[in-house]
């Protein structure tokens, strides 16, 4: 499997050594049955990439290693957002059938959503319920509603809450009784065809325009490096995207560049500037814009300052402390993490609220004894 050879490149040899074609046998299969002293991490990452052994009996033990992780090891792998995609989609995929891994799993981010969509067609009720509890995945992949909707599990109540969402947000899936159902009871019986008089021309001018439509019609829009637009263009852009379905917004959140982000994050549905946010494409400096911003919604600066990677960059970390929108619980669990200098500025600084002030002069007067 490529994705295999290429996470293979990505660990230290140390841990290399127990899983590349070359390594013995024997060391391959210890490996492969948990019988070396591995991390909960390394242990999943070693027994993902020895599933494709060429050796029958290396790939049979480390899928059955696999299926047997402990609860404690679980835990810690289910919660660990540094481990690549690959490791944690294949785990669901063993394991979506166990409650309690298999929602340790949904709730990690790193997790794709094909997983997700494929473990939401045959999951029980209760893991249903967790995955619906997440919208922008929802909008942002529309198999996942559909598999949804097709589970057996999946009770009426359920069914027609997410096509409702769905319907609201713009998703289309015409094909889905429930989803039909639900365009009816949100938007009545005028929904269901167009008026008699429209030309296909005139439906076409009137339907709100799709990501794809939107980035074949302007296609620096996904491209980090286009240059800025000009003023007109970029006027007929954002009219445009404003009268896209959230939906469709979520998707261009995910493929846009900067200056789509930056569009979004001003959007009045907070699903939409949650998804800019969390779009794989937005870069470290856009973040340090929004840990700045003391106007910025509290819930797009609780996915920063949630986030181990972002929180990993020392002026984001510093403009979270400074910011009064941040929690104060929150601000003064970082601010012994600052160096002294910046310490000091903000027991001076009177533009921070007085809780981080006031800590920040108690830990400059205790580096003085």
């Amino acid at each position: 499997m490529e994705e295999a050879s290429l996470l293979l490149d990505t660990l230290p040899p140390a841990i290399r050594k127990y899983v590349e074609p070359s390594s013995p046998i024997p060391l391959r299969l210890m490996a492969a049955k948990g019988a070396l002293p591995l991390t909960p991490s390394n242990f999943a990452t070693v027994l993902f990439l020895l599933s494709f052994d060429l050796i029958p009996e290396i790939g049979e033990a480390a899928q059955l290693s696999a299926r047997n992780i402990s609860e404690k090891f679980m835990l810690s792998i289910g919660r660990d957002e540094s481990l690549p995609k690959e490791v944690l989609d294949w785990l669901l995929e063993l394991h979506w059938a166990n409650t309690s891994h298999a929602k340790l799993l949904i709730a990690n981010p790193v997790v794709s959503d094909e997983a997700i969509a494929r473990c939401a067609s045959r999951c029980s009720t209760e893991l249903l319920e967790l995955i619906c509890l997440n919208q922008l995945r929802l909008l942002r992949h529309e198999d996942m509603i559909r598999q949804l909707c097709q589970n057996p599990n999946a009770t009426p109540v359920l069914v027609d809450s997410v096509c409702e969402l769905a319907v609201r947000s713009g998703v289309k899936l015409e094909e889905l009784p429930a989803m039909q159902a639900a365009r009816l009871r949100v938007f009545g019986k005028n929904s269901v065809a167009p008026a008699p008089s429209q030309t296909a021309s005139d439906k076409a001018d009137a339907e709100p325009p799709t990501m794809l439509q939107l980035a074949n019609e302007f296609t620096s829009i996904t491209d980090e490096k286009a240059a800025p637009l000009q003023e007109g263009i970029r006027l007929t852009l954002s009219q445009k995207v404003a009268r896209m379905s959230v939906a469709e917004k979520i998707k261009l959140a995910m493929r846009g560049n900067k200056e789509i982000r930056t569009l979004l994050l001003r959007d009045t549905n907070r699903l939409v500037v949650i998804a800019a946010v969390q779009s794989p494409r937005i870069t470290e400096a856009e973040i340090l814009s929004i840990a700045q911003n003391r106007t910025a919604p509290e819930e797009v600066l609780r996915i920063v300052f949630q986030s181990k990677e972002w929180l990993k960059f020392y002026p984001i970390k510093l403009a979270l402390t400074k910011n009064a929108k941040v929690p104060p619980a929150v601000s003064m669990r970082l601010l012994p993490a600052l160096r002294e200098s910046d310490i000091k500025a903000l027991a001076k600084d009177r533009n921070v609220p007085n809780a981080i002030q006031t800590m920040a002069r108690k830990l400059t007067a205790q580096k003085k004894v």
